[in-house]
């Protein structure tokens, strides 16, 4: 099965807290779109791997995902092995994206930086035929995006690409309240980590705002792209419509 985006994320919940609304916005256009979470989660200090596992499938069903995947590595340990590695490349030869979206190599959380670096070493390495993998037993063709983009989490980057997701941002809110055991819920009980307050969720809505009044909209996702932008005709690149008036 050919997926046309491919989320990887270390954690599930992060595609939810950085990227969501891109996700169910290029569902809507009738992209077939996927998740991969590294780890489970289960080091978390509220909930737990299974509770995760529920609402990564109740945001899944939001965002529309066709595929959603966990890989199992462990949480805190994101390791750059050749088994993880191994393990990524199956992954992008299986769906064969045409694009990925992955976290910036600077974050808050180390398995966020550990993950961009192994997901950006698995990338390269799947297009190589020489490195073998197989997927119940037949042998899968080499496999490389054509572009990558890093989403924005907690640390600031720089912001080369702004998706409009002005149409999609209730939904997008919505996958990030699936996760209630993690964000602000006055009826769960537990102690308060850095997601939980009330102040995390009003932080994705400012920078939706920020980033979207950069390009003239409400609500915007902003990415880093890490590969060339090809174009035979640089009028290709403009927006279908004016930025400001």
């Amino acid at each position: 099965m050919n997926i046309d985006i491919l989320a990887f994320a270390a954690h599930p919940d992060d595609v939810e807290f950085s990227c969501a609304g891109t996700m169910i916005l290029m569902r809507r256009k009738g992209y077939k779109t996927g998740a991969i979470d590294l780890t489970r989660g289960e080091l978390g200090t509220r909930g737990t791997a299974r509770s995760r596992a529920r609402e990564a499938e109740a945001a899944a069903k939001i965002m529309g995902l066709t595929v959603r995947k966990n890989l199992g590595m462990p949480d805190g340990n994101i390791e750059l092995t050749q088994k993880n590695i191994l393990k990524i490349i199956s992954v992008v030869r299986e769906y064969r994206p045409r694009i990925v979206l992955m976290p910036y190599h600077v974050e808050r959380h180390p398995d966020h930086e550990h993950a961009s670096r192994l997901i950006r070493e698995a990338l390269f390495y799947s297009g190589l035929k020489r490195i073998p993998t197989n997927i119940s037993g037949d042998s899968q063709e080499p496999h490389r995006p054509e572009m990558t983009l890093c989403y924005q989490q907690t640390a600031e980057m720089p912001i080369s690409v702004v998706v409009d997701i002005t149409s999609v941002f209730e939904e997008r809110m919505q996958a990030a309240y699936a996760y209630a055991t993690q964000v602000h819920n006055p009826k769960m009980k537990g102690p308060e980590t850095f997601i939980s307050r009330p102040e995390f969720l009003e932080h994705i809505e400012a920078r939706a705002r920020e980033n979207g009044f950069s390009v003239g909209v409400k609500y915007g996702e902003g990415f880093y792209q890490q590969t060339p932008v090809w174009a035979e005709d640089l009028f290709t690149l403009l927006p279908q419509k004016p930025r400001f008036v």
